[in-house]
């Protein structure tokens, strides 16, 4: 049985990942197809990461990278075994939105440190990078609800995700595929671009061993 594809939907907040996600879980371009996000709120992990993003919780800013990191390991064995039986999986936010969150931050982390916490994690075979702009992002609902909702930090996220895209592709067969899709546009618009690459992905990773995130290697 061929393996599973791993596609990830990252950007900034309210640029329509969630719904996105939802739409291409339930495309039969994915089938058979495990919806994913991160952070998983229902594990004990996810519940504090929760009170954290509603502010009613305060932690070092290494602290909590570490637990949104271990919110992920938590899931790595799940992702494997839905791979490996030939699910294909799609995610709404993954180690990306880990390491840009925290290292744009004034004074947070340096991004080599916040990307050791996930090296070794099962890699996205791509990146759907949904591009939207900022003044466009804050006018959707709920913008503003959480701890990092706000334009100085967005923009800031932003701009490291522009570095690990770079670092990515300069990686080339040791990272996953990058496609930056205009969100600024209708649903049912982005939905078609991203389902045709996801169709080219498929053929292109579909056969390929599972690699490991930042590191050479595959499981």
């Amino acid at each position: 049985m061929s393996r599973g594809v791993f596609i990830l939907l990252e950007g900034v907040d309210r640029c329509g990942k969630t719904t996105q996600v939802g739409l291409l879980s339930e495309s039969e371009v994915m089938a058979p197809c495990e919806k994913m996000n991160f952070p998983d709120r229902t594990t004990e992990i996810g519940k504090t990461i929760n009170s954290y993003l509603k502010s009613s919780l305060d932690l070092p800013d290494q602290s909590v990278h570490l637990l949104f990191s271990s919110n992920r390991w938590e899931r790595q064995p799940d992702i494997l075994e839905c791979l490996r039986q030939g699910k294909n999986i799609v995610c709404d936010r993954y180690a990306y939105s880990g390491v840009a969150f925290t290292n744009s931050k004034v004074d947070g982390p340096a991004l080599d440190w916040c990307k050791s916490c996930d090296v070794g994690l099962p890699r996205p075979d791509a990146v759907l990078f949904l591009d939207v702009d900022q003044s466009v992002a804050e006018t959707r609902g709920g913008f503003g609800d959480e701890r990092y909702e706000n334009t100085t930090h967005q923009t800031a996220v932003r701009k490291v995700f522009e570095t690990l895209k770079n670092e990515d592709i300069a990686m080339q067969g040791d990272a996953p595929e990058w496609h930056m899709v205009d969100a600024g546009r209708s649903i049912e618009e982005v939905k078609k671009d991203i389902e045709e690459i996801v169709k080219g992905v498929k053929e292109r990773k579909g056969g390929t061993p599972i690699g490991k995130l930042w590191e050479e290697g595959v499981y």
